[in-house]
C-alpha cells in the first residue's frame, strides 16, 4: 500500500480478489509464505456481492528486516472447486527499501567507535535457585526429622515429663501446707486426686478414674500405696480426727515418695 518501507517499520499489503457469488474462495492465513517480509497481523472485510459480483478483500499487516534493495510479495487465493483446487496468484508488488545508513564503499567497513566505560546493571533476584535451595533445605530437614525423629521425640517426652513432674511436686506441697494450717478434710481429697491425676499421665493409664482398691491392685498391692490411701481414706469419708493428723502427714509423704520412685522408674 506504499512503495518504500524502512527496516523493522509496519507495511501493509492489500488482497483483492473479484470472482463468481458461486465460488467458494480462501485467503491465505497466518502460517503462508510472506517472505521476505514477517506477518504480524491482518484485517479481513465480509464479503461484498454487487451486480453479479463479489469481492473479497484482506490487508495483511507485515515488517521486513531484509537489506534487498527492492523486494516482492505476491499472495495467492485458493479457489475451490469440488475435489480441485484451482491456485490464483497475483502479480507481484514490489517495495523499496529506503536505506539509513550512507553507504560504504565496495569492501570497506566502517570504522568501530570503542566505547569502555561500564553501565550499571540492576541486581536480579535470582528465583531458581533460591527455589533450589529452598527446596534443599526442606529436604534437609525432613531427612534430618525422619532420621533423628525418635531421639527428638523422646527428649521432649522427658522434657514434659520433668516440667510436669516438678509442677505435681509443687502443687502436692501447696495441699500439704493448706493441710497443716487448716487440717481441713478437703485439702487431703484434693491432694489424693492430684496424686492420682498425675500418675495417670505418668503411666498412660486411666488411674485417676480408678477406685483404691483397684489403684493397689494396679501398683501390684505396694505398701506405701496401700497404707497411704487407706489413711486419706479415713479422713475423707470418715471425717478427720485430731489424732489422725501425724497419720496423714505419714500417707502425704508416701503417696509424694512413691510417685518420685514411679516417676524415677520411667525416666531411665
Amino acid at each position: 500500500m506504499k512503495s518504500t518501507v524502512l527496516v523493522g517499520e509496519p507495511i501493509d499489503y492489500e488482497l483483492r480478489y473479484d470472482h463468481a457469488p458461486d465460488l467458494e474462495v480462501v485467503f491465505p492465513d497466518s502460517v503462508a509464505a510472506f517472505a521476505p517480509f514477517e506477518y504480524t497481523g491482518k484485517t479481513f472485510f465480509p464479503t461484498r456481492t454487487r451486480n453479479g459480483r463479489s469481492l473479497d478483500r484482506t490487508i495483511y499487516h507485515l515488517r521486513t528486516f531484509r537489506l534487498d534493495s527492492v523486494q516482492t510479495l505476491a499472495l495467492p487465493v485458493m479457489v475451490l472447486r469440488g475435489r480441485d483446487t484451482l491456485r490464483v496468484a497475483p502479480a507481484p508488488s514490489r517495495v523499496r527499501l529506503l536505506r539509513t545508513a550512507p553507504p560504504q564503499p565496495a569492501g570497506a567497513l566502517p570504522e568501530l567507535r570503542q566505547n569502555l566505560a561500564l553501565v550499571p546493571v540492576e541486581p536480579v533476584f535470582n528465583y531458581p535457585y533460591w527455589l533450589a535451595g529452598g527446596v534443599g533445605v526442606l529436604l534437609l530437614l525432613a531427612g534430618g526429622a525422619t532420621l533423628f525423629r525418635r531421639r527428638l521425640t523422646r527428649r521432649y517426652q522427658s522434657y514434659k515429663r520433668r516440667k510436669n513432674h516438678g509442677y505435681f511436686l509443687a502443687q502436692f506441697a501447696r495441699h500439704v501446707e493448706r493441710f497443716d494450717l487448716s487440717r481441713s478434710a478437703t485439702n487431703v481429697e484434693r491432694a489424693v486426686a492430684l496424686w492420682k491425676n498425675y500418675l495417670a499421665g505418668l503411666e498412660n493409664s486411666e488411674l485417676s478414674s480408678f477406685t483404691t482398691r483397684e489403684i493397689v491392685a494396679y501398683f501390684e498391692n505396694d505398701v506405701d500405696v496401700r497404707k497411704a490411701l487407706s489413711a486419706t481414706d479415713k479422713v475423707i469419708y470418715g471425717n478427720l480426727q485430731t489424732e489422725d493428723a501425724k497419720e496423714v502427714d505419714r500417707a502425704f509423704q508416701r503417696l509424694r515418695g512413691f510417685a518420685e520412685r514411679r516417676y524415677a522408674s520411667v525416666t531411665q
